[in-house]
């Protein structure tokens, strides 16, 4: 670190009077209780101003804000006396820097009092709360949202870089990143090595030390950068509040380089490199992030091949359910949105292959409209996405994901301008033609006639002859698109469910007719026997359900590689 003697702005603090003069942040440092703080004591916060050198700067304690985090988890509210800190404010990135009082380790600074305040202060969590994440059993992990509102403090918001994405794709990902509380996010790189090493090859991490906690690593890089509250041998506690408020998790914790602070009244933010990873993040909590270096966590690996023979895109994801789709929708952005192929104006094609331990796949062909429906498209791929790795049977992750994207030559959007029946009521073996007209995206017009058998067993009948997408047959026909736990009884069995869709293109030709359904983990059974649904519901009766839906008598799809809305229902009456 470089001297302080010739440290202009460290000596304007000594003469403020706002400095304790710590030679560096010490590891060992011992801790300040809470009672112990006295309104008006100077102390220092060690973060890094830029590269990877903490530095620190003045702060004067102003008060203790009592359970105001929650019962048991107070604040500590400090003024940014730091003539570098003070017109800027807390910045993020600086969440989890270090607080040392008289020698000894505070907390960490991690809350923003309020916007646009003449005099900065900020918010910093107590030493005790950060201790408490280091040795805390975790219980499942959720995914919760990103802070919001001021009363009485903000969590400074995660500074996320995002490497690997043109500034059309970052753009068109950010809502999608937003509503999971991902966010701001700002350009970032991916630097091979930004900190040194320790004597036995450990990596060398210090209390004010910038780091990130990464969601991707690879040619997608997606981290959230952050500073490091204290080391305790291989653990390490950073940020100061929570990353995403996600519980237990497995996350990988990287080195990282700050370029620099952009300051703003509204929120000033540090730019970083997200260096090589170091360690793994096994605690994301109300008071800090915490985890261990070493090796870091098992990832999914995904590819995602291009068209034109450019490189594929390679980069691994958290195994969290929530979080891999996203990181594939920020890949499948670049994909779509990063390449200079102007034929992905016209709509293109996502094939999706996941392959679980076992050899278990599940596997995707969707279509998507080009231009304005690009939002739509991405929030449909991670949606599906999202339902297989939200599996309710197994925690268990896909051992690898592949897709491939393919630029369509022509946009596959159709109206349909007419379908009719030849006849609205029809005797058994008598001829019956569905027609349809429709016009394609340049306004040309085409025709299909289809003829529809009508069976023996269908005679004394009130049918319904529809013409829907495949999604909205699915939900004519009772299909759920989301099934309870207690209905399926193993992960084949929730895969099938998945597989068994209709295609999302074209459209389906369908002769439906009202009865009632008997289920066995998803799969219907129509018209089954009241004795057997009185035994297998008297054996499980939540596996077993009954419901009154439409079943089909016969279909078929038509107009394939076509997107269409259309929705049309004709009755027929089959006479005996």
């Amino acid at each position: 670190m470089r001297s302080r003697a010739f440290d202009s702005r460290w000596l304007a603090a000594v003469l403020a009077g706002t400095a304790t003069l710590l030679a560096a942040p010490p590891a060992d440092a011992p801790l300040l209780a809470l009672a112990d703080l006295r309104p008006g004591q100077r102390g220092e916060v060690w973060t890094v101003f830029r590269g990877t050198e903490p530095e620190p700067f003045g702060v004067v304690v102003t008060g203790v804000i009592q359970n105001g985090l929650g019962p048991g988890k107070s604040l500590i509210v400090c003024e940014l006396t730091d003539p570098r800190v003070q017109p800027m404010g807390a910045v993020a990135g600086m969440s989890g820097s270090p607080l040392y009082i008289e020698g000894k380790l505070a907390g960490a600074l991690s809350y923003q009092i309020q916007r646009f305040e003449t005099v900065r202060h900020a918010g910093f969590t107590p030493v005790a709360d950060l201790e408490e994440v280091r040795a805390l059993p975790s219980p499942a992990p959720r995914l919760g949202g990103g802070a919001s509102g001021l009363a009485p403090a903000s969590p400074l918001q995660p500074a996320f870089s995002l490497a690997g994405l043109s500034p059309v794709a970052a753009a068109a990902l950010a809502p999608l990143l937003a509503e999971h509380g991902i966010g701001p996010v700002l350009p970032g790189g991916v630097a091979s090595s930004v900190q040194g090493r320790n004597a036995d090859g450990e990596p060398r991490l210090a209390p004010g030390g910038a780091v990130a906690v990464a969601l991707a690593t690879g040619d997608i890089t997606l981290a959230a950068t952050g500073t490091v509250s204290l080391v305790r041998g291989r653990e390490v506690v950073a940020f100061g509040h929570p990353l995403l408020g996600l519980g237990e998790v497995a996350l990988p914790l990287c080195h990282a380089e700050v370029l620099t602070i952009l300051p703003s009244q509204m929120q000033s933010v540090k730019v970083a490199n997200i260096g090589p990873v170091i360690g793994t993040i096994r605690q994301d909590r109300l008071s800090a992030v915490a985890g261990e270096l070493g090796p870091g966590p098992a990832m999914i690996p995904v590819e995602i091949a291009r068209p034109g023979g450019v490189a594929p895109l390679r980069f691994a994801a958290a195994r969290h359910p929530q979080l891999a789709p996203l990181v594939v929708g920020a890949g499948i952005s670049q994909a779509v949105l990063g390449a200079n192929d102007a034929g992905f104006h016209e709509g293109f094609r996502v094939a999706s292959r996941l392959t679980f331990p076992g050899g278990q796949q599940w596997r995707q062909n969707l279509l998507h409209a080009g231009g304005q429906g690009f939002a739509l498209a991405l929030g449909e791929i991670v949606q599906s996405l999202g339902a297989v790795l939200q599996n309710p049977l197994a925690r268990t992750f896909p051992e690898s994901i592949h897709l491939e994207v393919e630029a369509l030559r022509d946009p596959p959007g159709v109206t349909v301008e007419r379908f009719v029946l030849s006849r609205a009521s029809v005797s058994p073996g008598a001829e019956l033609t569905a027609d349809l007209a429709w016009r394609d995206s340049r306004g040309e017009g085409a025709h299909l006639s289809v003829t529809l058998p009508v069976a023996p067993e269908w005679s004394g009948r009130t049918l319904e002859v529809v013409l829907a997408p495949g999604r909205v047959l699915d939900e004519l026909t009772g299909r759920p698109r989301a099934v309870p736990a207690a209905e399926l009884r193993s992960l084949d069995a929730y895969l099938r469910f998945l597989q068994a869709e209709r295609r999302r293109d074209g459209l389906y030709l369908a002769v439906l007719q009202r009865a009632t359904l008997f289920t066995d983990q998803a799969l219907p059974t129509v018209e089954a026997p009241a004795s057997l649904e009185r035994i297998a519901r008297a054996a499980d009766d939540t596996r077993y359900q009954r419901r009154e839906s439409s079943v089909v008598l016969w279909e078929t799809h038509v107009l394939p590689e076509r997107l269409s809305p259309a929705v049309f229902r004709r009755a027929l009456t089959v006479v005996e």
